[in-house]
């Protein structure tokens, strides 16, 4: 498997979407098909609960025309090397240029929930990655899809620059996108995640996205990668700092959230994945904000 094969164009704005593995089938289909006609690049969404990542893709991809799916990400403990690669360039074959394979080390808790024992994530996914390029398509040779990597450390930005075609970092401040980028350089593509909350009340607005942030600092990598970039222990406790949420999620009317996105391109990103927040899908901020980016 050529983990180095050319990422497909996304453009610099796609939505990352937790309805994709949550919600049924056919508001799937419709809810798709609405984002890819508002001109949306790409479709990021989850794996830790709700729907299996290579069954997700497969939804979205046979509903839509154009739009790129991407698993944001595909957790290397649901399966096996050679699982994930035939998925993979069954989906490539099926759809040419229009997958993207994103793949991370999950955090503790969910692979604790699949029996397996979390530990060592780089070598980990270094021995995996060894795995998958050892692997051949039974398909055509010519299908091998873009993978990139779940990455927020040095180490794992590295790994992601020297062994793929870059990385998705999840949960992150337009800080993270410039460090992201000195450390990896000009080439690798750097796809961070965005939350937003089309919101002026500042209560109102911090409240959703504090309700959106806990349950992620509760998480140690997530924790680690703030304390790296400079915030504090009180920053990232009881839900976050005004500062800390001020700096996680872009909130605001239609102009300040796409600003958010646009200072993460301006720092180094290629392209940013929204993620509204308050419901399934946000669609209508995602129209609001495509008028805005698009």
């Amino acid at each position: 498997m050529d983990l180095k094969s050319p990422v497909p164009h996304l453009g610099p704005v796609g939505v990352f979407s937790w309805g994709v593995v949550t919600r049924p089938a056919a508001e799937v289909r419709s809810a798709v098909r609405t984002i890819e006609g508002m001109g949306y690049g790409a479709i990021w969404f989850p794996e830790s609960w709700g729907r299996e990542a290579f069954t997700a893709a497969s939804l979205v991809l046979e509903a839509t025309d154009r739009i790129v799916v991407a698993t944001g990400i595909a957790s290397i403990w649901a399966r096996d090397p050679m699982a994930a690669a035939l998925g993979a360039f069954g989906l490539a074959e099926a759809h040419p240029g229009r997958f993207l394979l994103g793949l991370g080390v999950s955090h503790a808790p969910s692979v604790t929930r699949r029996g397996h024992q979390y530990g060592k994530p780089l070598g980990r996914m270094a021995e995996y990655l060894d795995a998958l390029e050892s692997i051949s398509s039974p398909l055509d040779e010519g299908d091998h899809p873009a993978v990139v990597l779940a990455a927020l450390g040095p180490q794992m930005l590295s790994l992601a620059a020297r062994r793929t075609a870059g990385a998705h970092p999840y949960f992150v401040p337009v800080s993270h996108s410039a460090f992201a980028r000195e450390r990896i350089g000009p080439g690798p593509l750097i796809a961070p995640e965005q939350a937003v909350v089309i919101e002026t009340d500042t209560d109102r607005a911090r409240a959703v996205a504090r309700n959106h942030m806990e349950r992620y600092l509760l998480l140690d990598n997530y924790r680690r990668n703030l304390l790296r970039l400079g915030w504090s222990e009180p920053d990232v406790a009881a839900g976050g700092s005004d500062a800390l949420v001020d700096a996680i999620v872009g909130w605001g009317d239609a102009a300040a959230v796409a600003a958010r996105a646009r200072e993460h391109l301006d720092a180094g990103a290629d392209h940013v994945s929204i993620q509204p927040l308050g419901d399934a899908w946000g669609l209508d901020e995602l129209e609001a904000l495509a008028s805005a980016l698009i």
